[in-house]
């Protein structure tokens, strides 16, 4: 059988691979999905030829966290703290989507993705109101073309009264999904399964979720450490001396950790994802670049709620980088002095979202660098591109100058999906134009009910706070 070859020749390559480096004029060969040479210069017959001359040619960009299914009320949270989020998204917005509802916001935040030259996500999925809210979720995102870890949340958005049944039915649906939709351990969707948020709902439903994920060998995620003054999202502790941290886990955000606790995660070899643009602007604290360099752990980025920020992973490293920057000089500042260095390179900002993501999704001997005998994930960047020239630093310039506009050329598993600036699959204006009639039906809906957002009610964290408490575990007897 002839295979099928892509040359992507004439960029400047920047590899994220040691042993290959940065080659100012280079190429790559694709051959059946995978990434066979990186060179100065390959002589090839019979391949689909990218041009990238002009332009910068990378991995594909990895999220390691991304509530995709938010696409269809993208925007909406801009004036809203993480409790409005909580109350008006988790507890309103979420129980009212259809399957169809969800589907769409899959697709269009996979293709909104794909256009910003991100590759791959971990796909934090928690709208699974029904068996055929999460059939709809998968369909979605495969749609869509992405590469990405699904991971299916348990969460109950009708605590009161739930549409799906018990947390066992949950538990039982997600091997359903399993043999239904994943059959392939390597494909390019696979699963994974999003922890409800420890303490938020009782302490063996937790257990549960993380046994569930074992046997299925899925990837975990949880939201970890993000609020304040209550124990929700905690459990690091409870989790360590129950011996269920690993490094299948990937934990989201961690601002409110000790060192007691990041100890734990450096030793159990935890993962970390930072949600920089989240963090800052719903009260959630600091970014933990600073505790991630100090204990050992490869920091890594998400794009987290599309309800309020960008989909694109180049605003995230912008901002990822000027806050640890920033974070690391004003000690000195405030003792009168300008800093000599910075503490973060660009080039280190760039491995949050490549080298580093692989690794944390398990994925670092597929993806997240453009090694040979990894799958051809492969952005091209700049080429024509005004914000591209000139660019006497040139991952200085991917870092701080790129634009959605100037990611050229994108493939996945090596197909080209996105060409000369414009997507393959997908016609954006079409696309937007049913998340509009979405979102504006979604919105109806609520209207209808009495339904007014965010909803937050006075003092909500502690009212909250007393069923949080009441689902942690006794202290065993010594």
């Amino acid at each position: 059988m002839a295979q099928h070859r892509t040359l992507v020749t004439g960029g400047h390559v920047v590899s994220m691979d040691p042993a290959i480096g940065d080659l100012p004029t280079g190429d790559v060969l694709i051959e059946d999905g995978a990434i066979v040479a990186v060179a100065p210069s390959l002589q090839v017959d019979d391949a689909e030829v990218v041009d990238a001359t002009g332009g910068v040619v990378l991995p594909g960009l990895i999220d390691t966290h991304r509530h995709t299914w938010q696409s269809v009320v993208r925007g909406i949270c801009a004036d809203w703290t993480l409790g409005d989020y909580y109350f008006g998204i988790r507890l309103a917005i979420s129980p009212a989507m259809t399957p169809e509802d969800v589907r769409v916001g899959q697709l269009l935040g996979g293709a909104d993705a794909l256009n910003a030259g991100v590759t791959t996500l971990l796909d934090f999925s928690h709208t699974n109101n029904t068996p055929a809210h999460s059939d709809a979720a998968i369909a979605g995102i495969v749609e869509s073309g992405v590469r990405a870890a699904h991971c299916h949340g348990f969460f109950e958005s009708r605590p009161a009264d739930p549409q799906f049944g018990t947390h066992d039915d949950r538990v039982r649906d997600l091997r359903r999904l399993a043999g239904q939709h994943f059959p392939d351990p390597r494909g390019l969707v696979t699963l994974g399964v999003s922890l409800s948020e420890v303490f938020g709902q009782p302490w063996q439903h937790t257990l549960d979720e993380l046994a569930v994920a074992r046997e299925l060998g899925a990837l975990v995620v949880s939201h970890t450490g993000c609020v304040w003054g209550s124990c929700v999202t905690g459990g690091i502790r409870e989790l360590d001396e129950a011996g269920q941290l690993g490094p299948d886990i990937v934990h989201v955000h961690c601002n409110t950790l000790d060192d007691d606790e990041w100890a734990a995660l450096a030793r159990t070899g935890g993962k970390v994802s930072i949600s920089v643009e989240t963090e800052l602007n719903m009260g959630m604290g600091r970014p933990v670049f600073e505790r991630c360099r100090r204990h050992g752990i490869a920091p890594t980025l998400s794009a987290d709620v599309i309800s309020l920020n960008s989909g694109d992973l180049w605003h995230e490293m912008r901002f990822g980088l000027g806050f640890d920057r920033w974070d690391a000089t004003q000690a000195v500042n405030l003792a009168g002095r300008m800093p000599e260095t910075v503490t973060t390179t660009a080039r280190e900002a760039l491995t949050w979202t490549t080298v580093n993501a692989a690794d944390a999704m398990g994925m670092g001997d597929r993806i997240g660098s453009l090694t040979p005998g990894k799958r051809g994930d492969v952005v091209v960047v700049g080429g024509g591109s005004f914000e591209m020239h000139p660019r006497p630093d040139v991952v200085g310039s991917l870092v701080f100058q790129t634009t959605v506009a100037d990611v050229r050329t994108v493939l996945v598993d090596g197909r080209v999906v996105k060409r000369d600036g414009a997507l393959v699959d997908h016609d954006l204006a079409a696309l937007g134009r049913q998340a509009d009639e979405v979102c504006d039906g979604l919105l109806q809906r609520l209207s209808d009910a009495g339904v007014v957002l965010p909803g937050t009610p006075e003092n909500g964290w502690d009212v909250m706070e007393p069923l949080f408490q009441a689902n942690r575990p006794q202290p065993a007897v010594r």
